[in-house]
C-alpha cells in the first residue's frame, strides 16, 4: 500500500491543493455572505430564504465535501514515508491549525442552521472578526508547509 501512495504522491499532492483551494474559498465567503444576511435581510422573507439556500449549498456542496477531501488527500500524505518527519515542531503546529480551521467550518454549520431557522443570534460585526480567523490559520498552515520555521 505504501508504494502505492508513494507512486501517487503527485496526483495526492495535486487533490490536497484542489481541495484546499475549494475549501478556503467557502471558508473566506460564508462568513461574508452571514454578514450581509444578518445586517440587511428581514427574517423569512424571500431574500432571507435565497440567503439561506445560498449559504446552505455553499457549506453542503462545495465546503463540505472540500473539507472531507482535504482531510483524506492530506492523511494519505502524511503517512508517506519521507513527507512528514514529527519530531519535528512545524507538522504539530500545521495540525493544530488544520484541526482549529475544521472547528471554524462546523462554526460556521452551526450558524447557518440558525439562520435557516430563523434564529442567528450574531451580528454583523462578529462574523466580520470571526471572518479573520481562517485568515490567520491560513498564514500558519502556508507558512509552516513552506518555510518550516521549526
Amino acid at each position: 500500500m505504501i508504494d502505492y501512495l508513494v507512486a501517487m504522491y503527485p496526483w495526492l499532492k495535486a487533490g490536497h491543493i484542489i481541495s484546499v483551494i475549494s475549501w478556503m474559498a467557502g471558508i473566506f465567503y460564508l462568513p461574508r455572505l452571514f454578514v450581509h444576511h444578518s445586517e440587511k435581510v428581514e427574517v423569512y422573507s424571500q431574500t432571507d430564504r435565497l440567503f439561506s439556500m445560498m449559504e446552505s449549498k455553499l457549506l453542503k456542496v462545495i465546503m463540505t465535501p472540500a473539507m472531507f477531501a482535504t482531510w483524506g488527500f492530506g492523511l494519505s500524505l502524511a503517512v508517506i514515508p519521507g513527507v512528514l518527519d514529527w519530531s519535528d515542531v512545524w507538522p504539530w503546529v500545521k495540525l493544530i491549525s488544520i484541526i482549529a480551521m475544521t472547528w471554524f467550518h462546523f462554526w460556521l454549520a452551526k450558524r447557518q442552521r440558525g439562520f435557516e431557522l430563523g434564529d442567528n443570534q450574531l451580528t454583523g460585526k462578529t462574523y466580520r472578526i470571526m471572518n479573520e480567523v481562517p485568515t490567520v490559520l491560513l498564514l500558519a498552515i502556508v507558512i509552516m508547509v513552506v518555510v518550516r520555521p521549526f
